[in-house]
């Protein structure tokens, strides 16, 4: 696909982060923009110092992803390109706990793992019925896309940690979708995509301690040091606008694989 004005995207979690690197670059190659994200307080600001347009959305909520879309619409004209790049998790919990002061026993609460769930797995699944039922009315590109779709999973999807299970569970659950979508959406010549981030420089990360950041830049085999949401958009670009990439989960981690713990 080529990249133009005559192109629009929506970018989820794109007001900070790998979202708004990506809403960045996108961008400068003149796509027409919507973010989609639920922080008003940022949102807004974003989008106009980018020439983006802001839609309030949680993606845990089906009327709000609708609006988004007609918001979205309404301003650039149907997308042909969705980023889904919102996500996150709610602390880390053992499947099942033992203290060490008491031993006492904790199981998983269950709530926070349907949370989990339902922002990075399902959230990216509403978005990408969304975006793929209104590409299907658009006409092929001279390449024969109608459309592009780039989720965001983790290595935790592959290599998840002590205290991951539903966060793991949520990306392993977008790498495993990857191919099916792409299969059920070939016949319509709409691509889908996985990227599988590493440690990244993100907003996440800024509130650790510089040690930390440190001591998490010295494990990535190489290059030595964390990932820039850059080079991440650099990637989502990569799979939105080469025809021939389709199906894939790729990583993006400078070779590093996650200990236990």
């Amino acid at each position: 696909m080529k990249l133009g004005p005559d192109i629009a995207a929506i970018v989820t979690g794109g007001a900070s982060g790998l979202g708004l690197a990506t809403a960045r670059a996108l961008r400068e190659a003149g796509v027409k923009v919507a973010l989609f994200d639920k922080n008003e307080e940022i949102g807004a600001d974003v989008a106009a110092a980018i020439g983006a347009t802001f839609c309030a959305v949680d993606v845990m909520d089906q009327a709000s992803i609708d609006a988004g879309f007609a918001t979205a619409r309404a301003a650039n004209g149907q997308e042909r390109i969705l980023v889904n790049c919102a996500g996150g998790g709610f602390g880390a919990h053992k499947t099942v706990a033992r203290s060490r002061e008491d031993g006492a026993i904790t199981p998983y609460p269950i709530e926070k793992y349907v949370r989990t769930i339902e922002l990075n797995l399902i959230g990216s699944f509403r978005c990408i019925v969304g975006a793929a039922a209104g590409m299907m009315t658009l006409d092929p590109t001279d390449d024969g896309d109608r459309g592009a779709i780039v989720n965001t999973a983790s290595v935790a999807a592959e290599d998840g940690q002590i205290g991951q299970v539903a966060y793991t569970s949520a990306k392993a659950g977008i790498v495993g979708m990857t191919l099916n979508v792409a299969r059920d959406l070939s016949g319509e010549g709409i691509r889908c995509n996985t990227i599988l981030p590493g440690i990244f420089d993100t907003p996440l990360l800024a509130r650790a301690k510089p040690q930390v950041k440190a001591a998490l830049a010295a494990s990535v085999p190489f290059p030595k040091r964390l990932g820039s949401p850059g080079e991440y958009a650099r990637l989502a670009l990569a799979m939105i606008t080469n025809p021939y990439l389709n199906g894939e989960d790729v990583r993006l981690d400078g070779a590093i694989r996650m200990q236990p713990k």
